[in-house]
């Protein structure tokens, strides 16, 4: 069965990333002020103005204005109207919610006498999804992960003076070709890059086709009938939040699986790992890449669901789309033995009371082997079951 998918990348200049980058910024200044820090920071970007707003407990005072100075200054926007040195910031923080410390200071299950990973409650209800495949070796759907090494070149191209031309704001977009479920060829690549306004189109659609997609995607994936739309409105120079707003936690698809899988609605950034939109979509990740590459499923999603205040999962779903060398309800029995998922068991099995955020607010939180959730060493040990 022939078939076509296709997902999105955005680089770390897009008005919504500057605003996820700022955000981790943020969390990871306040968890080296204070490792135990609580935090749900957005910020909102438009034209020359920048704003942070959420709670935040922490013990010493943060630079929140100062941070994301250095942040914009870092990403490349040092001219413009939202150039770090000359936009506008306007803070409006606030400590936690006494009633949300209510469940997370201290969970149902540790009020009623629990050991001590039932300490934190979750920070609030909802669902979150993991997922893992074996597409590429990073274990994750090609299409996304094409896309997001497009955005990490653009970047590369521009920070390395290569193309002198490019500015932060970008996009890329490719559309893989299957053969029912394997990647065949390449079928569309779109970038759309910000730029100076001396260089020509032409220029930019010659060094975005031979120096971006075909340098990134391999060869074997391209032929003589994959279409390339580079710039296709023809020019792009206004670009950032000074061409369009931005939002933390706008960008949730592009953060997780492209598309691929199911979403469970939460955002990432600004959030500590006792907010569980964070930390259990990345145990989730963790869990279903172990399992993928202990052989027990070829393709795994994993769907974990918390009320406020409880540290154990309310549920636990997991869906081999019948690629599973076990049937999927003893697979999410395996999960709940092998895994701990609650909260407090969580943060110390990912070590997440650290400063690694802002490395997560641009292409992509999967699919990275910097971060301790996409280790596989729980796979060998996994593969027991198989015997």
């Amino acid at each position: 069965m022939r078939r076509f998918f296709t997902s999105e990348s955005v680089t770390e200049g897009h008005p919504d990333k500057v605003c996820d980058r700022i955000s981790d910024g943020i969390l990871d200044g306040l968890l080296r002020a204070d490792e135990d820090a609580r935090a749900a920071v957005e910020c909102c970007a438009a034209y020359n103005t920048l704003m942070i707003m959420g709670e935040v407990t922490c013990k010493k005072a943060v630079d929140y204005a100062g941070i994301a100075r250095k942040v914009i200054g870092e990403i490349g926007y040092d001219f413009g109207e939202f150039a770090y040195d000359k936009c506008r910031i306007v803070e409006l923080i606030h400590g936690q919610s006494a009633d949300i410390a209510l469940g997370v200071d201290s969970s149902m299950e540790n009020k009623a006498g629990g050991d001590a990973e039932d300490l934190l409650g979750a920070g609030d209800q909802g669902m979150m999804f993991g997922y893992a495949c074996r597409e590429t070796e990073e274990l994750m759907p090609l299409p996304v992960m094409l896309a997001h090494k497009l955005a990490e070149k653009l970047t590369q191209l521009r920070r390395e003076g290569v193309l002198d031309y490019l500015r932060p704001d970008g996009k890329t977009q490719v559309t893989v070709e299957y053969e029912g479920r394997t990647p065949v060829r390449v079928d569309t690549v779109v970038i759309s890059t910000q730029h100076d306004g001396k260089v020509t189109h032409e220029t930019i659609e010659r060094d975005m086709k031979k120096l971006a997609a075909e340098a990134v995607i391999p060869a074997r994936l391209l032929d003589g009938d994959t279409k390339y739309y580079i710039n296709p409105t023809g020019r792009f120079e206004i670009g950032g939040p000074e061409g369009d707003s931005g939002l933390t936690g706008r960008k949730i698809v592009v953060d997780t699986y492209g598309g691929r899988c199911a979403h469970g609605g939460g955002a990432f950034s600004g959030k500590d790992p006792t907010k569980v939109d964070r930390s259990a979509a990345y145990m989730a990740r963790y869990i279903c890449k172990n399992i993928v590459a202990a052989g027990i499923a070829d393709e795994m999603e994993l769907q974990v669901a918390y009320a406020i205040g409880v540290a154990r999962p309310v549920s636990v779903f997991v869906n081999t789309f019948g690629t599973g060398k076990l049937p999927d309800d003893e697979i999410a029995r395996i999960v709940t033995k092998e895994f701990d998922l609650r909260p407090a068991a969580i943060i110390k099995a990912l070590d997440l009371r650290r400063p690694i955020y802002s490395a997560t607010a641009a292409y992509g939180h999967f699919g990275r082997e910097i971060f301790s959730w996409e280790k596989t060493d729980r796979a060998e040990s996994l593969k027991k079951y198989l015997d």
